[in-house]
């Protein structure tokens, strides 16, 4: 209601008021409450919502309700940071509606996942629905958000909300009609269970880059209160609640609608179709990636029961030569890997896959006689037929396409795959960096080796100041100073980051 119609005891209660920090509480005619709000002053804060002066000056839903107060409460405290976070215990306490309008009228970007769809899409939203979707913010920063989501479309191979494929006459699907697949180091025909491991994937990934937002929230508000800006720490508390919101309804979405992976079915029917004495646990499959003979590496994935285990991948550069030979590539991958093993005395996987056909099994069969031992069970999956090749006299093996122990390898050789692209384009990626020396007269290849001895990477190089390069040997004061004058002059290359790397073996 407005001033002209507050009744006396109404008005003298605000009178009463202390000129002291606190929360009020505003309730309409039936005692709910419907706002929350805190105040460095409750006299002057609470009184302003009643005088007249000041009434076309309010936000509409605020007019709305200043009508819908009957009477209020308040609690004193003993400073403006209390109230900011007694404040934010009362609302989550009550959710009184003219907060949670206010809050929800930020509108701020969230990422939504419709699970519903055969081949699920990553799009942009700022309204929630009660659907079966997954949603993850909500994000501040519009900008960077787009851009993460540009950077997972070609770290996942997932699809976003502009895309258009294609199915085919098999069930299969065609994700572009482009060289994309080239680019993002994905299969563009695939089927509907293998790209949903993708998306599970990424929806992994934004889960923890909404925790990360998070903590980064929680900082920046807690700094805004030691700031006294209270008015932007509140908006960041609100952004807070809004998030933590969203993540548990993430988490309990994900406990009442599991996503489908492979199980222990799935591994126990691998181990039977295989001939193995027990179900494999514990598989590890290689895969080699290069450009044309260039830039080759190597990849190893693990998967433990079925699932992914990331902190057992590794990956590798090729040591023993240059040139494009895939099989002298996996002969040294799977030597080096299983002589470690053997040196640290660690259990060997259950099983061994390699991406490729006999003249991959055949190398890495070779490695193990090389390092003297016994190999544990192998095979591998050649791409073209999802054929199952063995290292013996057996004949090879093809499955049904829904096979879960195919579906099982197929998302392993797919992990590998895109383990071992991924760090190939860290490689490529550096490698562009580092070609700016190219043109900076009188840096041979001796400097040019101790510099990135030196400083490890083209970043770190570039950020150094002068007197730091003149620290590396053949470096005097005039080179060290040219070198910083010219670095200082290139642009940033276009598109290019590096991301962190795993320790590789």
């Amino acid at each position: 209601m407005d001033s002209s119609e507050s009744p006396s005891s109404l008005k003298e209660k605000v009178r009463r008021l202390p000129d002291k920090p606190g929360v009020y509480l505003m309730k309409d005619r039936l005692g709910r409450i419907i706002y929350v709000g805190k105040a460095k002053s409750l006299k002057k804060r609470v009184s302003s919502y009643f005088t007249p002066s000041r009434a076309m000056t309010w936000h509409p839903k605020i007019r709305a309700l200043i009508e819908m107060i009957a009477d209020f409460d308040t609690m004193e405290v003993r400073s403006e940071p209390e109230a900011l976070l007694l404040e934010g215990k009362l609302i989550k306490q009550w959710k009184p509606r003219y907060n949670t309008d206010f809050t929800d009228d930020k509108r701020f970007l969230l990422v939504r996942v419709d699970l519903t769809e055969e081949l699920p899409r990553i799009r942009l939203t700022r309204i929630k629905k009660d659907d079966r979707s997954r949603y993850f913010g909500p994000f501040a920063h519009s900008g960077l958000l787009r851009k993460t989501l540009g950077q997972m479309r070609r770290q996942f191979g997932i699809l976003l909300g502009d895309a258009n494929p294609r199915k085919l006459p098999d069930g299969t699907w065609q994700l572009y009609d482009d060289v994309r697949e080239e680019l993002y180091g994905f299969q563009n025909i695939t089927t509907p269970e293998l790209y949903r491991q993708r998306v599970e994937d990424a929806c992994q990934f934004l889960e923890g880059k909404s925790r990360e937002w998070l903590e980064t929230l929680r900082e920046e508000m807690m700094a805004s209160a030691g700031r006294q800006e209270f008015e932007k720490a509140a908006e960041l508390r609100d952004v807070v609640f809004a998030l933590e919101k969203t993540l548990a309804k993430t988490r309990k979405f994900e406990r009442d609608h599991p996503v489908t992976t492979p199980d222990d079915a799935a591994v126990g029917e691998l181990g039977t179709v295989l001939g193995l004495p027990a179900p494999p646990r514990i598989v590890e499959c290689f895969d080699i990636s290069h450009i044309s003979g260039t830039f080759v590496v190597a990849s190893m994935v693990r998967f433990t029961d079925g699932r992914p285990d990331k902190n057992q991948y590794r990956r590798f550069q090729i040591k023993s030569f240059v040139g494009n030979d895939d099989f002298r590539a996996m002969e040294e991958v799977v030597g080096r890997r299983y002589r470690r093993l053997k040196q640290e005395g660690m259990p060997f996987p259950d099983l061994v896959v390699i991406d490729g056909g006999r003249g991959q099994i055949g190398a890495a069969l070779k490695s193990f006689l090389a390092i003297e031992v016994t190999p544990p069970a192998l095979i591998g999956l050649a791409k073209k037929h999802e054929t199952i090749l063995f290292p013996d006299e057996r004949a090879p093996l093809n499955l049904p396409l829904n096979s879960p122990a195919l579906n099982l390898l197929q998302r392993l050789r797919d992990e590998a795959h895109r383990f071992a692209n991924t760090y190939n384009a860290d490689l490529r990626s550096k490698k562009i960096r580092e070609s700016v020396l190219d043109d900076f007269a009188g840096l041979g290849d001796v400097r040019r080796a101790a510099l990135m001895e030196h400083f490890g990477d083209i970043d770190r190089l570039k950020s150094a100041s002068a007197a730091e390069i003149r620290d590396v040997d053949g470096f005097g004061p005039k080179l060290a100073i040219e070198l910083y004058e010219y670095l200082h002059r290139l642009p940033a290359p276009p598109g290019l980051e590096v991301r962190s790397s795993k320790s590789e073996e």
